[in-house]
């Protein structure tokens, strides 16, 4: 094979001396995403992969499989408000997602329809927000690209807007006070307020009143004393108390204040947990008899469940309901109270070996009652139920073969029902799923979860093997129409759980983050080592792929072990983690990674940072870096810096290439176009490891916890 004619970068002189480390940064001007050199390049860039591309032939035979794997229909549990249920709806050749209205009788029909908003298909469905009457809805719409995330207000009767738009309140939480006329939401600082160059959250809580200007809501939480940080809301049922998370970027621990509304646009707060004396995740919700229930990693590192009274600022006090298990973090809890019910009740959902239980208690005692059972071995999300008390808890199941599948446990009557879900337009793989266990080199053993067709022959398999390991993201046997794909094409997928993220709870997490964040890469790559030690692939056949967090865990581990692998896949990654503040959203993403503006943090970064490890004359994989041409989240320059380093550096056949997508944004595109994307990323993967797409088989056969 032939090295490709890469497009000309200019290499530039730019070394910074940064606590006295000279940080060379040749690509700097590939940042200036609105220069005419830099279109002029990145537009080259798009015509090599295009030309490249072309000799993928198997390209429309993966969009045919992936097709045949894909699903639609409903993939959440409804919001039951009142006497209707609202649930989100995308149909197969739907573009987004649309909003439904289900009337207590059972009948449907369309609320909100993005496709007649935007025939383009590139505005979606964000978010929604029910009132506890069900009356109105506060309803968020996002358009890729573009950083608004308007909230606008519709009469649930007449779908007519009745109030907004509401602006600048991207990544918002939302909590409607009793009677449907009033809430409180979340909106950064007009532009016009900031000081120039101001890349902070800077939000504000505010409370909004249906009818009045946006400019006239009282902000009652809030201000520039705490820039950076991230506000979650609580209304009590009966409207009389509102409870505020208050989080810095991503870090783990928060504040908790409590303030009773006798004046609900000027509340008195009261700070009954403060983060940084108990280091710890604190969520509170509000029970019926006025006191608090409190999930919490608090002296717990997988979660427990605790109750206090209301204005108790001492951890001390804290009554354990349910205690935590050491083997199966927390997942969520869901209250079930309706008056019906002889008692109250607690759901408990968790995760074991990464699969999911679910568990019945008392809520005055947190004694056990009985298991709930589930379809299979697979993973419970998204438990919901009715408001203002429930009676019914709806939960989505999935596992790799299914997808999501929504069920409805009756407190009453004790009984589990399948009630709708998503289907494929085919059969999904016949896939073997088990879960082993590996070592890493410092002895640590990490959860791999491998996904094989059932039929599974002796020998080394092409093998695409996925990771994340950031934020304390938890790795689970989800449905990914990736993988039903490549394992009903022949392949291996699997999926390491490495440190940084959450499969063993928060201190699992904190093992690979900040100073530890090496170690997330480095059992990645232990993990691909023990692959090929074991037989089950080859450094031929293995792929790598990872989005966002897990571009930067794959483009780092692959800058450290190019050895190991033959095609590496980075959608929306990370890659210049000296500059990363500088982008999007990572001036909050401090306490993942650490911060370039302190010395020993700087050394951290720069010890794994993908971007400044790339070593000319090193002969690297093939390499595809995906993503939005423009990313708010990450930015966009982590591609381009990228991708131009390693064209200038590496002296292997096999090619550098960059896919950028217009019109999309980090996470959220068109189905087309998300699609699009994911077949020429099997494509790619199949190409470079020997894999070629067949027809999928049905079923999925599940055993239990290997070690080696």
């Amino acid at each position: 094979m032939a090295r490709l004619f890469y497009p000309a970068a200019r290499r530039g002189d730019v070394v910074e001396d940064l606590f006295g480390f000279p940080v060379s940064d040749p690509y700097r001007w590939l940042e200036g995403g609105d220069d005419a050199h830099v279109r002029d390049w990145a537009a080259a860039q798009d015509r090599l992969f295009r030309t490249h591309s072309t000799g993928w032939p198997e390209t429309r035979s993966w969009a045919s499989l992936l097709d045949q794997v894909s699903s639609f229909g409903v993939s959440e549990p409804p919001m039951a408000r009142g006497p209707v249920m609202f649930l989100a709806e995308q149909l197969r050749g739907d573009e987004q997602r649309r909003l439904l209205v289900v009337d207590a009788e059972g009948n449907r029909r369309v609320l909100v329809d993005p496709a007649a908003i935007d025939p383009s298909g590139h505005t979606g469905l964000y978010a929604w927000w029910p009132s506890r009457e069900g009356e109105r809805v506060a309803v968020q719409m996002e358009v890729a690209e573009q950083p608004g995330s308007d909230i606008t207000v519709l009469d649930v009767r007449t779908a007519e807007t009745v109030d907004g738009p509401l602006p600048r309140a991207r990544n918002t939480s939302l909590a409607w006070l009793p009677g449907g006329d009033a809430f409180y939401y979340v909106s950064r600082v007009p532009d016009e307020e900031l000081a120039p160059g101001d890349m902070r959250l800077q939000r504000r809580v505010r409370l909004h009143r249906i009818g009045t200007p946006w400019q006239s809501d009282a902000v009652v939480f809030g201000g520039e004393d705490a820039p950076d940080h991230y506000y979650g809301l609580t209304v009590s049922a009966d409207g009389r108390y509102l409870a505020i998370t208050a989080v810095v970027g991503t870090a783990s621990p928060n504040d908790v204040y409590v303030a009773e509304l006798i004046d609900p646009e000027a509340p008195r707060f009261v700070r009954i947990v403060d983060g940084r004396t108990t280091g710890a995740r604190v969520l509170p919700r509000f029970l019926a008899d006025g006191d608090l229930l409190l999930v919490t990693d608090y002296q717990a590192p997988c979660g427990r469940i605790c109750t206090a009274r209301l204005h108790d600022t001492d951890p001390a006090a804290w009554r354990t309901l349910v205690a935590e298990d050491p083997q199966a973090p927390l997942d969520e809890c869901l209250v079930l109270d309706d008056p019906a019910l002889p008692r109250p009740l607690l759901l408990v959902a968790r995760a074991r070996h990464g699969t999911s239980t679910l568990t019945l208690h008392d809520l005055d005692t947190g004694r056990p009652l009985t298991g709930l059972p589930l379809p299979g071995a697979g993973v419970v999300s998204s438990l919901r139920t009715n408001v203002p008390h429930g009676r019914h808890a709806w939960f989505s199941y999935c596992d790799v073969a299914t997808p999501p599948t929504i069920y409805r446990y009756d407190a009453i009557s004790g009984t589990t029902e399948q009630e709708t879900g998503a289907t494929t337009a085919g059969h999904t793989a016949e896939i073997r799923s088990r879960s082993v266990r590996y070592p890493a080199a410092d002895g640590t053993e990490i959860t791999l979860f491998l996904f094989t067709p059932a039929d599974e022959r002796a020998g080394p398999r092409p093998t695409l093997l996925y990771g994340y390991g950031s934020f304390g993201m938890p790795m689970r046997p989800w449905f990914f129409p990736l993988a039903a794909a490549w394992v009903g094409a022949g392949g291996t997928y699997a999926v390491a759980c490495v440190r940084g993220g959450g499969e063993e709870g928060q201190h699992w997490h904190d093992a690979g983050r900040g100073p530890y964040k090496h170690r997330a890469i480095s059992d990645f790559n232990d993990a691909a080592t023990w692959l090929i030690d074991t037989g089950r692939t080859t450094r031929d056949q293995l792929a790598i792929y990872g989005q966002s967090g897990g571009g930067l865990l794959v483009t780092a581990a692959a800058t450290q072990r190019p050895d190991l692998y033959a095609a590496v896949i980075a959608e929306g990654p990370l890659c210049d983690m000296v500059r990363y503040e500088k982008f999007g959203l990572g001036c909050t993403w401090t306490d993942e990674f650490g911060s370039a503006s302190r010395p020993e943090e700087l050394q951290w970064l720069l010890t794994y940072s993908p971007y400044h490890n790339v070593t000319p004359g090193v002969p690297y994989p093939a390499f595809l870096l995906t993503g939005a041409v423009t990313d708010l989240q990450t930015g966009e320059a982590h591609v381009t810096k990228m991708c131009a380093a390693l064209q200038h550096a590496t002296s292997s056949d096999r090619p550098i290439l960059m896919r950028r997508e217009p019109d999309t944004a980090h996470a959220a595109s068109p189905a087309s176009k998300e699609r699009a994307m994911t077949a020429d990323i099997l494509a790619f993967a199949g190409k470079y490891t020997g894999l070629s797409p067949e027809e999928p088989r049905m079923c999925v056969h599940e055993t239990a916890v290997e070690s080696h």
